[in-house]
């Protein structure tokens, strides 16, 4: 009987409603606007990737002997000796796999997409903390933007750039701004209004308060939101090996495809010291922003 019901109710009641062609109008939108915004997209392409082989030719320019002691000083200037020492054990590591090239690759499209998408993500935050109208559009787009997969982004950047390393870091930048914005709105909404009151009384102007008093007492909760935009893109550029991204994400996708253990291994252990490097680097820095030293002086 319940077979029955089901059987009834799908023939006579929910398989006549007609099917919508909704990947029919997706396509048909891509291909408009493909060739209506031809010269958006290929400026787009020849900028990003113009700033990302200056990039990595930069990195690769010295010798990997010479980059590990780089990033083993940039890892003391932010933290200490202690970091320094594990930072530049770990990229002594990755130069001694065969893969450095591709790593420093894939370091370029980490800064090149986290740099882009912060500049993109601080002013949106600054918008929605500062107009509530905006914050509740923004809140569900960015809701949805947090809960689809990384590979779904691959698919758009693919139908209007084609494959290669642009789709790649542009499917990041989208990807890797969502904890931007949130966390840089989060700041700025937690400062104190008896802060905010006091510059007001002293006359300041709204833009005086917020380049003085709002953003430098909410800068450790944009830091976080800054290491959150990293390691977000360093997890996408891997993904975009799919799409021919190049670097580790290249390698990885190849040694899944064959099965090759070693390749996989020596690349995934890259990625995982890229990590490492970037995640405490960037708490370093957290750390370093006087809010932080006054509430670590305060303990």
């Amino acid at each position: 009987m319940i077979e029955y019901l089901r059987n009834w109710f799908w023939t006579y009641i929910w398989k006549p409603l007609p099917d919508m062609p909704f990947g029919d109008w997706m396509e048909s939108f891509v291909r408009w606007a493909r060739d209506a915004w031809s010269i958006f997209f290929d400026g787009t392409e020849t900028f990003l990737e113009s700033v990302y082989t200056g990039l990595t030719e930069t990195l690769l320019f010295l010798p990997s002997g010479l980059m590990v002691l780089v990033f083993a000083a940039i890892a003391w200037a932010a933290k200490g000796w202690k970091l320094a020492a594990t930072v530049g054990v770990g990229m002594f590591i990755a130069a001694w796999t065969p893969y450095w090239n591709e790593t420093m690759e894939t370091f370029s499209m980490v800064l090149v997409a986290a740099f882009f998408a912060t500049a993109l993500a601080i002013p949106l935050g600054i918008l929605a903390a500062e107009n509530r109208t905006v914050s509740t559009v923004m809140r569900p787009v960015l809701d949805f933007m947090q809960t689809l997969p990384g590979f779904v982004y691959l698919l758009p950047v693919v139908m209007f750039y084609g494959i290669g390393v642009v789709p790649g870091m542009i499917a990041t930048i989208v990807f890797c701004m969502p904890p931007g914005v949130r966390l840089t709105e989060l700041g700025l909404r937690q400062v104190d209004r008896e802060v905010v009151e006091a510059g007001q009384a002293f006359g300041a102007s709204p833009a005086a308060i917020l380049a003085r008093i709002k953003l430098p007492l909410a800068l450790p909760t944009i830091m976080a939101g800054l290491n959150q935009v990293i390691m977000l893109a360093l997890s996408m550029v891997v993904i975009a090996g799919l799409v021919g991204g190049g670097g580790l994400g290249s390698v990885i996708v190849s040694a899944l495809g064959r099965v090759e253990m070693a390749q996989g291994f020596n690349a995934g252990l890259a990625v995982v010291i890229l990590a490492i490097f970037l995640d405490r680097v960037m708490q370093g820095l957290a750390d370093r922003t006087p809010v932080a030293r006054a509430a670590e002086l305060a303990r």
